[in-house]
């Protein structure tokens, strides 16, 4: 039972009609912007808001594309401005402003206008015109056009109506609203990244981006070549159908690696349509050789790609990380099967290699089964729990429905030693945040086999810790694995050391966005009247310049911080620096040169760029 006092200042509190509030719907959007867009970021993350603003508007260019109207985008992006003009059909003209101010309306809600969206269904553009401190509209349809303008999702001035030269299409322009995202600037490899994805996904399109072109002949198949170069084992197996498309190979490396999209949407946590390829992929394999491998000995070291189009999909989230439709995946795993039976009868070459690679991929697990089991029973007689792992409440692979948004908050923090795990300790949020401490330097696993990782208990409670101990990707237990260093030498080196451990045994686990860096303030800038937290140097020199008076500290590593003051940087504001790479080929080589046997030349570039 509650104190009579609590219960009072309860009961005290007004509740009537006047604190029943109506919002508009582009209110709705600007008070929660969140719920439409994710997350907000000021564009250091290739997530943040400002590119999902541009995703949206070039969502519907791809969708004109898809039904064959309009095979070039040209796309331009200045200091904060983004225009986009593509050459489909062109918004129909008595319905330009509804189309970018009036939540769900489109012309998407019909199957036979858009069969195969890729945008929010009505909301995309509106979401984009209610975030912009300026938006503008223009329509041009058969010798006619339309325009209009807003400022924050409200219109300003009548729409313009006119004759025009113009092809058909849309030009959109917009600039983000600084009141919503501070301090932003775009960031042109994400930008890049993501027009080479349209590309891959959509043979045939052109797009400009500030006079760069971007094209793809042969879509996935290209994508997969840019990322595993010349590290396949064998000719990657493409395959492209009316609603399916994928490509596929083997390299030398460990783990499973995934590209997966729905109907251009880049799906980072994959769903149906990734498990039933995968489920494809084994049938096919097997049923080739009249085999009964199990998944490990076919998909270890496999690089794979897969695009479906699917009319009504259902995401697990609005950001579409997921695909949920159960119906699509008997026909996803049969056409898959088919199609990799089909590639292996006509190269037998092929077929030849990719045998070489699951025999040995067999003979590898065969060798690390003693290992493994000589490190799970030394593990059960150190402690029944993980050592080191102080876990949160929460975590994927035991979540409730009704406990989503905790998944996808859920991280745990690798860290070095016990000063700073104590620190994050006593400041987490234990419902979603876990910490793992870290004793020294890890060992550096480059060049190893997995046994490594059953030879050394750290690696190997890493491992147990993150839910990966046999190997199955979809038992990660935390949503993001952070990276929690001092920022100093010794903790870059540990910050490497546990990079090259996740890119060599656990490459998806950053090919899907999980593995992140913790960002801390190097130094505290206050006075009397403020404090301000600084991450660089020249973030230091540029707040002595405003203050009077300033005291300084500088943080040698994130055990020196006090536990009160250190929970702001991994509360609401914690800021997560993630760990992307371009291709695989480009990270082995790398790894190769700062984490392999060739010392002598590091030496030597350390010496040439000392500054």
């Amino acid at each position: 039972m509650y104190p009579r006092p609590v219960y009072n200042v309860f009961m005290a509190i007004k509740y009537d009609e006047s604190n029943i509030k109506s919002l508009s719907s582009l209110e709705h959007i600007r008070l929660r912007p969140g719920m439409y867009i994710g997350r907000l970021g000021d564009g250091s993350h290739v997530d943040d808001g400002i590119y999902i603003l541009l995703k949206e508007v070039i969502d519907n260019s791809i969708d004109e594309f898809i039904m064959g109207c309009g095979s070039r985008v040209i796309i331009t992006v200045l200091d904060r401005e983004v225009t986009v003009r593509d050459y489909g059909r062109g918004i129909p003209l008595g319905k330009i402003v509804e189309c970018v101010s009036v939540i769900n309306t489109g012309a998407k809600y019909d199957s036979e206008a858009f069969q195969f969206s890729v945008g929010l269904n009505g909301v995309g553009t509106k979401a984009v015109n209610a975030l912009s401190s300026s938006f503008t509209v223009t329509s041009y349809r058969d010798g006619e056009m339309a325009s209009a303008s807003f400022e924050k999702g409200i219109q300003k001035g009548r729409t313009k109506h006119a004759k025009t030269d113009e092809p058909n299409g849309t030009l959109i322009s917009f600039v983000p609203d600084p009141d919503i995202f501070p301090d932003y600037s775009f960031n042109e490899e994400f930008i890049l990244e993501r027009l080479w994805n349209y590309a891959y996904l959509n043979t045939g399109l052109t797009i400009e981006y500030n006079r760069k072109v971007i094209k793809s002949q042969n879509g996935l198949l290209d994508l997969l070549s840019k990322d595993v170069g010349s590290e396949q084992l064998y000719p990657i197996i493409h395959y492209k159908g009316s609603q399916l498309e994928f490509a596929m190979t083997h390299t030398s490396s460990y783990g499973e690696s995934y590209f997966s999209y729905v109907n251009g949407q880049h799906t980072s946590d994959g769903g149906t349509h990734l498990a039933a390829f995968k489920e494809g992929v084994l049938k096919g394999i097997n049923e080739y050789y009249k085999k009964t491998w199990n998944a490990p000995e076919i998909r270890d070291g496999i690089a794979g790609a897969i695009s479906v189009k699917v009319q009504n999909p259902v995401f697990e989230s609005q950001t579409k990380n997921k695909l949920g439709n159960t119906e699509i995946r008997t026909w996803i795993v049969n056409e898959v099967k088919e199609a990799v039976i089909d590639a292996l009868m006509k190269n037998q070459e092929t077929a030849n290699a990719l045998l070489t690679k699951i025999t040995t991929n067999e003979r590898i697990h065969k060798e690390e089964s003693a290992v493994r089991n000589g490190a799970r029973e030394m593990a059960k007689k150190v402690s029944i729990n993980i050592p080191k792992l102080r876990d949160c409440r929460y975590h994927l692979n035991s979540y409730p429905k009704s406990k989503e948004a905790e998944a996808m908050n859920s991280m745990i923090f690798l860290t070095e030693g016990d000063s700073a795990s104590g620190t994050i300790t006593k400041t987490r949020n234990v419902e979603t945040q876990a910490v793992f401490s870290l004793r020294g330097k890890p060992f550096n696993v480059f060049g190893k086999t997995r046994k490594a990782i059953y030879e050394n208990e750290e690696l190997y409670n890493i491992m147990v810790a993150l839910g990966l101990e046999n190997g199955d990707f979809d038992n990660l237990r935390y949503a993001k694995v952070v990276i929690a260093t001092d920022a100093d030498t010794d903790g870059y080196h540990i910050r490497n050391l546990l990079m090259t451990y996740f890119l060599t045994f656990f490459d998806e686990l950053v090919t899907s966005g999980r593995l992140y860096i913790l960002e801390t303030p190097l130094f505290r800038v206050r006075n009397k009247q403020v404090i301000t937290y600084c991450y660089s140097e020249k973030e230091r020199d540029a707040t002595l310049l405003q203050m009077k008076n300033p005291e300084v500290t500088r943080f040698k590593g994130l055990g020196e911080i006090d536990p009160k003051e250190f929970g702001q940087f991994i509360g609401d504001d914690i800021k997560l620096v993630p760990v992307t790479i371009d291709s695989a080929t480009e990270v082995r080589k790398k790894m190769q040169f700062y984490m392999g046997n060739n010392t002598p030349e590091r030496r030597e570039y350390i010496m040439e760029n000392l500054v």
